[in-house]
């Protein structure tokens, strides 16, 4: 142990009331901040999956066509170019996608691409022998659907091989078949353009998200094809990618290239997206608090300590200490406190999560869970100790400046200030 660090212990023995509350400040800050950054950004985070299990993590539809097409003249005989150019005014949109499997089989070229399916939805009314009501039909190649969504995991009832297996089954959501008092196995009528047919419940799903689960009736392609008369063409395309995070660029790049408008899942969900950020922050700034008072009440024991201790500052100075070793002394406080308040946080932020993941919960709305839901980050530890860092370390740098330029003569003379 060197000596600065060795006086340093000496002097902190000397305020241990101010100390213990400067380290219980930072065990709380640290604590407090890594327990509120990995419950909200895992409530986030886990929206983010269920919304790229559900509707995947870029949508495409609509044909995009220009209302105003560039045109372009050249040549003169002096050798100039003279270009006119008509600026696009405007797009016009073609509702729904013409050749899907053409589309598809474009849109598997692209790197970031897992997997795609096409989707032919309608409204239709559902009628059960309890209740009616407007519903949305979704058909799909229940294959290539399990390939960009989390279906196969969100059936809670029943059995997704009887549904590929009959032409007339149907997938509903659980708060559907609740409201319409309907069970595996139990059928239902559809209506759709002045025509009736009947459905058997093959399995229950549930997302969690209830705009789905109450509205949406998954059907086999075929069906839905005959079912709202369209025999050929799709609605969209639901495209999963193997990194969520480029989805943006992927999409802005399909848009490009294919001429299609292209959604990813930040722009779908940007209002919610903004709401867990500023929740995230929200919640930093305010534990942050705890972080700020263990700053101003390591500045205030620093700055006792050098009134206290000008003698001893003096005597080390006649005894060849440099203001840089004196300097480092006070600071040594600080980083001791810091570090065992550090490590204490950690601990602390680690159980309070562990305990917080175990507690039981029914959320429904956005997403489905019995659980809290929490992320566990290492980011969230380096963002609190960070914090601590900063606002400690700072907090501690005026009372070790004022120590190191401490004179052992004007000690002696009572001059010091």
């Amino acid at each position: 142990m060197s000596p600065n660090l060795r006086i340093a212990f000496r002097f902190l023995t000397a305020k241990k009331r101010a100390m213990l509350m400067s380290l219980s400040c930072i065990v709380l800050g640290v604590g407090l901040f890594v327990v509120t950054q990995a419950t909200t950004s895992g409530v986030e985070q886990f929206f983010i999956r269920t919304i790229l299990g559900t509707n995947g993590a870029i949508r495409i539809e609509d044909k995009i066509q220009d209302t105003i097409r560039s045109m372009a003249a050249a040549g003169s005989e002096s050798g100039s170019d003279f270009r006119i150019a008509m600026h696009s005014e405007g797009k016009k949109y073609i509702e729904g996608i013409e050749e899907p499997k053409l589309l598809a089989d474009a849109v598997r070229r692209f790197a970031n691409v897992a997997g795609v399916s096409e989707v032919l939805h309608g409204n239709v009314y559902i009628r059960s022998a309890f209740k009616s009501d407007q519903v949305q039909v979704y058909g799909i190649n229940l294959d290539d659907q399990l390939g960009v969504s989390d279906l196969e995991h969100q059936i809670v009832q029943g059995s997704l091989n009887d549904f590929r297996g009959t032409p007339s089954g149907a997938l509903l959501g659980r708060e559907m078949a609740g409201r319409l008092q309907l069970d595996i196995g139990d059928s239902f009528v559809l209506d759709a353009l002045g025509e009736s047919r009947r459905y058997r419940v093959n399995a229950l799903y549930e997302t969690g998200v209830s705009d789905i689960d109450r509205v949406r009736v998954y059907l086999n392609m075929g069906e839905a094809r005959s079912l709202l008369k369209r025999p050929t063409g799709a609605s969209f395309l639901q495209v999963n990618t193997f990194d969520k995070d480029r989805a943006r660029e992927d999409a802005a790049q399909i848009t490009a290239t294919l001429h299609y408008s292209a959604a990813s899942w930040q722009e779908r969900e940007k209002v919610w997206l903004e709401v867990f950020r500023a929740l995230r922050y929200s919640t930093a700034i305010t534990v942050s608090v705890f972080t700020l008072i263990a700053g101003l009440a390591m500045f205030n024991t620093l700055a006792m300590i050098v009134m206290e201790k000008t003698k001893e500052i003096a005597i080390l100075r006649s005894m060849g200490y440099t203001r840089q070793d004196i300097s480092q002394i006070f600071l040594w406080q600080a980083a001791i406190v810091l570090m065992l308040g550090t490590v204490t946080g950690w601990v602390l932020g680690a159980g309070v999560t562990y305990a917080i993941s175990n507690i039981p919960i029914h959320i429904r709305g956005i997403f489905a869970t019995d659980t809290f839901i929490v992320n566990w980050s290492i980011w969230h530890y380096v963002a609190a100790t960070a914090i601590s860092i900063t606002m400690v370390m700072a907090a501690s740098l005026i009372p070790a400046r004022r120590a190191a330029r401490l004179e052992p003569g004007d000690v002696i003379r009572g001059t010091a200030q």
